[in-house]
């Protein structure tokens, strides 16, 4: 966030992200050894130098996105992402790279809300939402798909590894609402909070309790009851591998007598051997050897960065001259000196 004092918005310029910054006449806000933005405070005052430092704030993470692969990925048509059109079904896999999870996430947020938008939609198949290590990335709108979505058909699954880490990418408040709209859930060994959230969740069963006391005269039995945790947090932090606690929801029509659980997931390790090696790999998709052998990818990568590039440098410049043909708007053009 960049922020501004209202007293003085030419010389007191504060900047929470860990960047390179320098005041003096013209502001400079450097990322990477970049300039991203430079204006002169005494053009722009008040509110405008305000808005136009939010924009240099904006351009950092965008600067972050400025990779030729990353636009060569982005900018290809070969299918529309309404995954679950009964007129072309299709299955879309996209993943993270941890070594720039930061750029890459931007680039996977935008296109999980626009698959929201598109899938959860009357009249769809039926159609599954699987998101790995949900914290890597932002996903817009993911409390009201959850809440939504499945009166569309759509079944929306999340993995991550604790619940502090849903708080800490989404906030304290958005992670809740997560949390708790979800109506299936399958944990493992988990800690701290995330093991008392799990514990409260599954609620409470009246135990009963039988004590003995032994003397030289006599012996005598109390029994008691007491409302204890069905599954206590300390035997949720304590699971082994394979073992799992959860709780699942139901329908009117197929109901569940043993909603909560505590069991072991048994696995056919020789049947996944198996399927393991009759993978496939995965085919070409986009071959760039020319006619002689030799691997355009590069080249033809940076052709298309360089085409984009002028295609919305001629869009600015096209709109900034309609904008200053038109009596209308040409006072919202600066003038120029």
């Amino acid at each position: 966030m960049y922020k501004m004092s209202s007293q003085s918005t030419r010389r007191q310029h504060r900047l929470n992200e860990l960047m390179e910054s320098r005041i003096h006449g013209d502001v400079y806000v450097r990322f990477g050894g970049e300039c991203l933005e430079t204006y002169h405070c005494e053009r722009w005052q008040g509110t405008g130098c305000l808005a136009y430092g939010q924009i240099a704030s904006a351009k950092i993470p965008l600067s972050r996105m400025i990779s030729p692969a990353l636009y060569w990925v982005m900018s290809g048509d070969e299918f529309t992402l309404d995954i679950n059109n009964p007129d072309d079904p299709k299955i879309l896999v996209v993943g993270n790279n941890p070594d720039r999870q930061n750029i890459y996430g931007a680039a996977l947020g935008l296109y999980n809300s626009r698959i929201v938008k598109l899938i959860n939609r009357k009249g769809r198949l039926k159609s599954s939402v699987v998101i790995d290590e949900l914290p890597t990335i932002y996903f817009k709108g993911l409390d009201n798909l959850i809440a939504t979505a499945r009166s569309n058909k759509v079944a929306v699954l999340l993995g991550f590894q604790d619940f502090s880490q849903l708080k800490r990418d989404y906030g304290d408040k958005e992670a809740a609402v997560v949390m708790n709209t979800v109506g299936n859930v399958f944990s493992g060994q988990v800690v701290g909070d995330t093991a008392k959230s799990l514990s409260d969740r599954f609620g409470k069963v009246l135990q009963k309790r039988q004590s003995m006391t032994i003397n030289r005269n006599d012996k005598s039995t109390s029994i008691s009851t007491q409302m204890d945790s069905l599954i206590p947090a300390s035997k949720i932090s304590n699971l082994t591998q394979g073992m799992f606690v959860g709780a699942v929801a139901d329908n009117f029509d197929e109901r569940i007598e043993q909603k909560i659980f505590h069991a072991e997931i048994v696995v056919d390790n020789e049947r996944v051997a198996a399927e393991t090696k009759a993978y496939k790999k995965i085919p070409v998709i986009a071959d760039f050897t020319d006619e002689n052998g030799v691997d355009r990818m590069k080249e033809q990568i940076q052709e298309n960065y360089d085409r984009i590039k002028a295609e919305a440098r001629q869009i600015v410049e096209d709109e900034t001259e309609r904008i200053k043909n038109d009596p209308d708007l040409c006072h919202l053009l600066p003038k120029e000196e």
